[in-house]
């Protein structure tokens, strides 16, 4: 043990203190030791410019705001509600310095952006083994960039594959580490669970099963804040009117939904949501766009992806003229839209909660779908249908994703009325199991703190 003597004045009998540091543990546990051990507590005195993280050792256990916070995501949909999270956390802790791996919101909500999500997402097996080493290379980044920063907990959102790893080193090096938004162990890698047990000291649960699913199969008792999606898109839909879009048509010009080339004609709009990795973009959007000539009465809207160019997209949408691409209005557009052709993932929930009628796309190498088939078992790939644990929604997967089944599909969704009040009433039930856990950004946030605290 080495010492680190603050000098703090002696105030008349006020005992001098000193504090001192275990080479064990640089990270703030603080132990007071006074020359007269019985008043310790009843005169320490601590000045202001003089910062101390904890007494650990005390029967006392002081907090202060300013806490550090260092949070792990890597996609688009853990940007958003790392986001949301970021806003709470500065509402419980005004002086919080947040330091993040994730996206555009984040860095907007006011934390210190380190690494871009589009610089992280590999999609399939034989992705991930082919980027292999710049994924080792971020993990090594990121180890040494936690160890300079200090951070008072990890909060790592969702992203299994990295964040997992740096949770099970993260324990080993002492940080308190909270897990937002819970890897889908009950589709796969189930035995992942036994770890994270002994890595992660707080399991922040998003989906109503989850639960229930940990504590009966694994005997582990974790939380479910609710699905942060209910909060975003419910103050989304409370607006007065929807932003009109600022389209992009073939030739890139701008054109709006006031724009006399779309009201002249009253063009009802059909969203395409692709994803927001270009591997899955390759394999998906040029199936999708074919569905646009069978239907030249609706204009079709590629939503992009944040983190790609509009030079990505120009290629696969120059042969199409009901075609037209919108940038960060990815709601507006839902609100707008009759109808959805969405790539699996957290998007197929979000068009569902905007009660938007959707077909839900997978498609991916054939080398990725063959491993997947064997390893992953669950019934269905869409969030929607998983929770409902019921068909509420068509899932086109691999070879089964054609034009012709999409046209198919699509035009039941847009003139099966009776389709249609079936599908509405099943996104109304969703909406009620998404809620019951509250305030999802709220809930964590105050989990998260409140750990911190102890």
């Amino acid at each position: 043990m080495f010492s680190a003597v603050n000098n703090i004045p002696n105030n008349g009998n006020r005992p001098f203190c000193k504090f001192f540091f275990t080479a064990e543990n640089m990270r703030g546990r603080v132990f007071a030791e006074s020359l007269i051990i019985q008043h310790a507590i009843a005169y320490l005195v601590i000045p202001r410019p003089i910062r101390i993280r904890y007494f650990a050792a005390s029967p006392i256990s002081l907090w202060r705001s300013g806490m550090k916070y260092y949070i792990i995501s890597g996609e688009a949909s853990g940007d958003l509600h790392g986001s949301n999270l970021v806003k709470q956390l500065h509402l419980l802790d005004a002086e919080a310095n947040i330091r993040c791996w994730g996206g555009d919101l984040m860095q907007a909500a006011g934390a210190t952006l380190v690494k871009h999500y589009r610089d992280l997402s590999f999609m399939g097996f034989a992705e991930v083994v082919k980027n292999l080493p710049t994924i080792l290379q971020n993990i090594r980044f990121c180890k040494q960039d936690i160890l300079s920063f200090q951070p008072d907990t990890l909060v790592l959102i969702d992203y299994p594959g990295f964040n997992l790893r740096i949770a099970e080193w993260a324990k080993q090096q002492g940080f308190k580490v909270i897990y937002y938004i819970s890897p889908q162990v009950w589709a796969w890698k189930a035995n992942r669970v036994k770890k994270m047990k002994q890595c992660i000291d707080k399991m922040l649960c998003i989906l109503p099963f989850e639960k229930n699913y940990y504590h009966d199969t694994w005997n582990w008792n974790v939380d479910y804040v609710g699905h942060p999606l209910v909060e975003v898109i419910e103050a989304k839909r409370a607006e007065p009117t929807p932003a009109p879009l600022n389209l992009s048509n073939t030739q890139n010009s701008p054109l709006t939904t006031h724009d006399s080339r779309l009201t002249s004609h009253a063009s009802p709009l059909i969203a395409l949501l692709p994803g927001s990795r270009k591997q899955e973009i390759q394999k998906k959007l040029p199936i999708m766009l074919q569905v646009a000539r069978s239907f030249p009465q609706y204009r079709f809207v590629v939503a992009q992806a944040p983190g790609l160019d509009d030079v990505f997209y120009a290629p696969f949408l120059a042969a199409y003229q009901n075609v037209s691409a919108i940038r960060n209005q990815t709601y507006d557009l839902l609100l707008q839209s009759r109808a959805a052709l969405v790539t699996s993932g957290t998007a197929t929930l979000e068009t569902a909660l905007f009660g938007v009628p959707e077909v839900v796309c997978y498609k991916g190498s054939n080398i990725s779908y063959q491993i997947a088939k064997r390893l992953i078992r669950i019934k269905y790939i869409s969030l929607v249908n998983l929770i409902m644990d019921k068909p509420v929604v068509t899932e086109l997967i691999q070879n089964e994703l054609t034009p012709e089944n999409l046209v198919k599909e699509l035009d039941s969704l847009l003139h099966d009325t009776k389709r249609q009040a079936q599908l509405q009433q099943d996104y109304r039930a969703l909406k009620e199991l998404l809620s019951a856990g509250g305030h999802a950004s709220a809930q964590a946030a105050r989990i998260i703190v409140d750990y911190i605290r102890k």
